[in-house]
């Protein structure tokens, strides 16, 4: 943790690493046995590419690093960071939405109830939404996973509270 931090947390999970190994490796088998059965065709490159892709998410998903500082709150997911400016929330709650709506984990966007959202979770973890006063580009709302729902949403309202 850096001297300005207020909050920091690695969040890592291997249960969500387990299913992009298993996914990774089931589509490496799929393209090794259609290689052997039909040579190569444009199914073997959707397999190849599914393999990729998992494999990505393997490493990039591994670890949730959650930032809190007096003036922004910062997501990293592997190679992608997400930063927010404290003074441009607008409040925090518990994320209540279902796994299935969200479409699993690592990094996923989608519209609740009217308002597009960024999502950085695992599976097994509650998540914040923080919402914001206006979108950035077409993001009303971020949801991240932590271990510590009710802790992070008070240091970011008291911040928010005493900046008013």
């Amino acid at each position: 943790m850096t001297e300005d931090s207020i909050y920091e947390e690695r969040l890592s999970s291997k249960r969500t690493t387990i299913l992009f190994i298993t996914l990774a490796f089931s589509f490496l088998l799929l393209f090794l046995l259609r290689m052997m059965a039909a040579s190569f065709g444009w199914l073997a490159v959707v397999f190849f590419l599914l393999f990729c892709l998992f494999t990505f998410y393997v490493f990039n998903y591994r670890t949730l690093v959650i930032h809190l500082t007096p003036e922004s709150l910062s997501l990293k997911f592997g190679i992608f960071k997400w930063r927010v400016p404290l003074e441009t929330i607008e409040e925090t709650c518990l994320d209540k939405v279902s796994l299935w709506r969200i479409g699993g984990a690592g990094i996923h966007f989608t519209s609740i109830r009217k308002r597009y959202r960024a999502y950085f979770n695992f599976l097994e973890y509650p998540r914040v939404v923080v919402k914001l006063k206006q979108k950035r580009g077409p993001v009303w709302d971020i949801a991240f996973s932590t271990r510590h729902p009710e802790k992070i949403m008070v240091f970011i309202q008291d911040t928010i509270s005493k900046s008013r």
